[in-house]
Parts: C-alpha cells; sequence; structure tokens
C-alpha cells in the first residue's frame, strides 16, 4: 500500500515525459528544408539565445508565505521545444498545523513532530503555446517535469517544562522533540500547558531521517520583459507527489500517525522568477 502511490506517479511520470521527449526529435527530423532567406539563418521570430538559467522563489499550497526555491537550466531544442533540469527546495507544512502560544509567551505548532523539507530534482520538456515579440510582450509555455523526491524528517523541538510546579520558576527545562505520549497526555499528567516555547530550529539536524518518493508536475509559464539577454516571469502548476511510507509531521494521542498524515502530497504552485541567457 505505501508504494503503490510512489509506483503510479513514477509510471504515470515517465511514460507523458517518454512521450513528450520523443516529440521535438520527430519534428527535427521531420522538418522541411527552408527555402533561403536574405539573410540565412536570421528570422524575427527565432530566439537569440540556445540557453537559459534562471532561480526564484515558491509559494505552494503546503508551505507557508515563502514555500521554497527552485533553479533551472534550459536548453532549446528548436523553435518551439526546449528541454530543461532542474532542482527544487521546500518545506512542506501539514494543513491542520496551528500555532499556540505559551503560558510565559513562547510559540509552537500545536502537535508538531518533525519539519518535512524535501528536495526535487526534475528533468523535463517545455513547449511554447503563444509566442511574445523579441522585445515586447508576454509568452507563454507548457511545461511537464518530474523525477525523484528526496524527504527529509527533521525532528521538531519544544521546550518543556518537566519542574513539579509548573506555576514557579521553571528549574527543569528540556528540549526534546515533541511527542504526545509524554508531552501531553493525561496518565503522565502532562499538557501542552507545560511548554515554554520551540526550541531553536536546527536543533534535531543530526537525527534527520530521508525518505525516498517521486512526482511530476505540469505548469504554465508567462514570459515577460524586454530584454534577449535576461528573462523574468511567473510560473502556475499543479505538482503531485508521493513517498515510499507516510512522512510524520504531526502526531496525536488519539489518532495513528498514518490516519493524520498524508503519503499522497499534491499541490498547487506559483513561482517568481528570474534569471539570463546566453
Amino acid at each position: 500500500m505505501y508504494s503503490r502511490s510512489v509506483r503510479t506517479v513514477t509510471c504515470l511520470g515517465g511514460g507523458l515525459l517518454l512521450a513528450l521527449l520523443a516529440v521535438p526529435q520527430a519534428q527535427a527530423q521531420r522538418k522541411p528544408q527552408a527555402s533561403s532567406p536574405t539573410r540565412p539563418g536570421i528570422s524575427s521570430d527565432q530566439p537569440s539565445y540556445r540557453k537559459e538559467f534562471t532561480y526564484g522563489i515558491n509559494v505552494n499550497t503546503r508551505g507557508g508565505l515563502i514555500g521554497g526555491v527552485a533553479v533551472r537550466s534550459t536548453r532549446l531544442l528548436t523553435q518551439d521545444w526546449a528541454r530543461f533540469w532542474s532542482i527544487e527546495a521546500v518545506e512542506i507544512k501539514h494543513p491542520k498545523e496551528e500555532k499556540g502560544i505559551s503560558n510565559r509567551g513562547g510559540s509552537f505548532v500545536k502537535g508538531k513532530s518533525n519539519h518535512l523539507f524535501a528536495l526535487r530534482p526534475s528533468f523535463g520538456v517545455q513547449r511554447v503555446i503563444f509566442r511574445k515579440a523579441p522585445d515586447s510582450g508576454v509568452q507563454v509555455n507548457g511545461l511537464l517535469s518530474g523525477g525523484p523526491s528526496i524527504g527529509l524528517l527533521m525532528p521538531y523541538y519544544i521546550s518543556y517544562n518537566y519542574s513539579p510546579d509548573p506555576n514557579n520558576t521553571p528549574i527543569d527545562v528540556r528540549n526534546e522533540q515533541y511527542d504526545p505520549e509524554l508531552h501531553d497526555n493525561p496518565a503522565r499528567q502532562t499538557s501542552l500547558e507545560r511548554i515554554i516555547d520551540r526550541a531553536p530550529l536546527f536543533a534535531g539536524v543530526g537525527e534527520t531521517k530521508p525518505i525516498i518518493g517521486a512526482h511530476i508536475r505540469g505548469a504554465l509559464s508567462f514570459e515577460y520583459g524586454r530584454y534577449r539577454d535576461a528573462v523574468a516571469g511567473a510560473e502556475v502548476g499543479v505538482l503531485l507527489e508521493a513517498y515510499s511510507k507516510t512522512p510524520v509531521i504531526i502526531r496525536s494521542l488519539q489518532t495513528d500517525d498514518n490516519s493524520i498524515n498524508d503519503q499522497f502530497l499534491p499541490s498547487v504552485y506559483l513561482t517568481i522568477y528570474l534569471g539570463s541567457r546566453n
């Protein structure tokens, strides 16, 4: 059951990518001999570059204000087709994450036990849908890509007050990964009221565990700008992602980890990017 979603995403993405990668090759082989223009090789519609490198910031439905960052390298194959590789780094948040304020003024996320970060190397194709004029207008491109997903589960640490009387000055404060069995269990006489604050972000970095998955995405990019050697634009798309096992982000004493967390993580995203061409 755990691997079914990963196999589905991998097979679907692989089939679509292979089909699209074959299109520009077939078009290039069928391309007829063009009559010689007045200036061979020069056309007002042809791009004046062969390579493009862009970088941007990502906002998505499973992230915060800024979901992550991405870089992409693109090489033109024909006037309308291009291949690219990219890598994206994002933090994935649980939709039920809720910020809490402790009795001592600190802040923490209720029930959160792990941060989930994802690295997504991708390989894909790009097709020009609507071409802009060389020095003005908006160009619309369609993109399809896929690749592995490398999830990184880093423990979410809290500062917990183990002092006999939690209302007095804390004398026994420990930084620990949140665990509902230990920190919100009436049988142990523990509760969220004893949480003082969240611990530093990288307190649990040494205990980070990888989870392997796969992803595919389809998107439209809207390219702006007047300069042939620079590019700026926005990309809007849908990403389908699944992992080999369920990444546990939040935990509850009353609910099984696999029930409250998702193994299949679809999202909608927006990436704002800048870049250069040569």
